[in-house]
Parts: structure tokens; C-alpha cells; sequence
């Protein structure tokens, strides 16, 4: 696109606000008809303007404009004009004098006008600038606040936000926790076994001597709802030793039951039955009830 001077600018502008006069408005058809991009320009003016022209209402002129009007047009006889009593003429000047000041007093006369036109051009523009700037400050504050009172197209789009709430899991309340000390005829305790009656996986503790060389603890449950002893591992040889094979049997039979440990040849018992008698037994006592799932408040 040329480069337009800020004359073109104003011109274009005026145009599309309608504040030219019929030769001015001339001008600019004609350039338009010429000139495609002079055109674009005249045409983004009346889009912006013609944002403005939606925000304001249709005021109805008042009867005595519409008389001015049927008078310009020829449509009413226009009023005759007041007629004032003419005054004498001013003597002539001196012809040195009016010699010398004519050419100067037209070209004042010129400056003066084209002075006048750039004027109230520029006036127009600040105007309009002034209206532009306001305008929008107003559909700023209107679609902040009152977005239904604009237009459609001007209107703000909703934004709809989706927000996951997540619910924090209730934590499960505890189970009841059971325990056995098993040990030889009222001795120190050998093995402490642990039972989660929820999870029913126990874990057994040694706290006696490891088992001799070639040997292997052997954990069994004994029940009178069971016809023999049940294996429940071999003791491993650390301290440590955790399994979940009580889940085959009913929380009953796990809290009645008797625990011992045999010492069996390494590796367990070849045929699933205790090869000695117990060395060390014990029963299972509640040590948490499952009721003890928060304090009380």
C-alpha cells in the first residue's frame, strides 16, 4: 500500500464520519475511482465507524430542522431576509496605498483560508479521536458490567471454566490387630507372631537363637476345626518373616487357633506333617481393636 499524507488521512476520514463539503466530497470519489488502495483506507474508516454508529440511538430532529431542510432543497420558500439600511461607502483609499496593500492583502486572504481549512480539519479529527477513545472506554466498561446491552457482535463470548473437585479418599479404619508369644513351657519368648485380622498376613519375629545347622523352623496351626496341624512355612533366617496364607481360613479358626514351631530338617518337612513335637506354641491375644479408628472428639 503507498504512503498517504496526513491530508489523504483526514480527507478519508471525514469522508466515512460525513463532515465534507460537496467539493471535497468530489475529490475523494475521485480518488477512490483511481486508486484501490485509497479506497481500502476510506472503507476501514466506515468499518470502525460503523462499530461506533451501532452503540449509538436514533434521535429524532427537531421541526425546525426539518424546515431548514425543505428550504435547502427547494421544497418551502425560504423566509426573506432581513434587509438592514445601507451605509454610505468608505472613502477610497490613496492609489499608493491600495496599490500596495491588494497584494498583500490577497495573499493574507489565501493563507488565511487554507490556514481556516487544515483547521477545522484537524479540529474535526481530534473531534472524532476524542469519540473513538470514549466509545471504546464505554464498551469496555459496558461489556464488563452489562455485556447484555451490547450488540451481538460486539458482545463478549461466556467462558465457561471446568473445575475438577477432587473428594480426599476416607481413609479405611484400622483392623484389629492380634499377636502370640510363642514359647517353651512359661520360657523366654522364642518368636513373636503379629496377625492383621483385615488382610489376615501375619509376620513372625525371632528373638531366640537361630536354628542349628541343617535345621528349619517350621510355623504350623493347630485348630480342632482342623483334622491335623497346618503348615504355615518355614521360618526364614532373618528376623523378619511375613506371609499371607491365613486367607483360607476363617477369622475364627485364625483367633482360636494354637501356633507352634517345630524344628524341622532343612527346608521344612518332607510331607506336610510335623516330623517332632512343638518346641515353642502360643494363642493369639487382641492387642487393637478394630473400634480404635480415631480418637474421640
Amino acid at each position: 500500500m503507498m504512503a498517504y499524507s496526513e491530508d489523504h488521512i483526514a480527507l478519508a476520514a471525514e469522508y466515512a464520519l460525513g463532515t465534507l463539503d460537496a467539493d471535497e466530497r468530489a475529490q475523494v470519489e475521485t480518488m477512490m475511482s483511481v486508486d484501490k488502495d485509497f479506497t481500502a483506507m476510506v472503507q476501514a474508516w466506515e468499518h470502525q465507524l460503523g462499530v461506533l454508529n451501532q452503540m449509538v440511538g436514533s434521535v429524532e430532529p427537531r421541526p425546525e430542522v426539518w424546515d431548514r431542510i425543505r428550504t435547502a432543497v427547494g421544497l418551502a420558500e425560504p423566509q426573506a431576509p432581513l434587509l438592514l439600511p445601507e451605509a454610505p461607502p468608505p472613502p477610497p483609499p490613496p492609489p499608493a496605498a491600495t496599490e500596495a496593500a491588494a497584494p498583500a492583502g490577497v495573499a493574507d486572504n489565501s493563507n488565511v483560508v487554507r490556514l481556516s481549512a487544515q483547521a477545522r480539519r484537524w479540529r474535526n479529527i481530534a473531534s472524532f479521536t476524542t469519540a473513538i477513545a470514549a466509545a471504546l472506554v464505554a464498551m469496555i466498561a459496558v461489556g464488563a458490567y452489562q455485556p447484555s446491552l451490547l450488540p451481538d457482535a460486539l458482545r463478549p463470548k461466556p467462558r465457561t471454566q471446568l473445575v475438577e473437585v477432587k473428594t480426599p479418599p476416607v481413609p479405611a479404619a484400622p483392623s484389629a490387630q492380634y499377636v502370640a508369644v510363642l514359647q517353651k513351657d512359661g520360657g523366654a519368648p522364642a518368636f513373636i507372631l503379629t496377625v492383621d485380622e483385615a488382610s489376615k498376613k501375619f509376620t513372625i519375629r525371632r528373638v531366640g537363637p537361630p536354628a542349628e545347622l541343617g535345621n528349619s523352623y517350621e510355623l504350623w496351626l493347630i485348630s480342632d476345626k482342623l483334622p491335623r496341624p497346618r503348615s504355615l512355612g518355614v521360618v526364614g533366617s532373618g528376623d523378619f518373616t511375613s506371609r499371607q496364607v491365613l486367607a483360607s481360613y476363617d477369622t475364627d479358626t485364625i483367633k482360636a487357633a494354637t501356633y507352634a514351631v517345630t524344628i524341622e530338617p532343612g527346608g521344612g518337612s518332607p510331607d506336610g506333617k510335623p516330623t517332632l513335637p512343638p518346641v515353642y506354641s502360643g494363642k493369639l491375644i487382641e492387642t487393637v481393636p478394630p473400634a480404635a479408628s480415631a480418637p474421640a472428639r
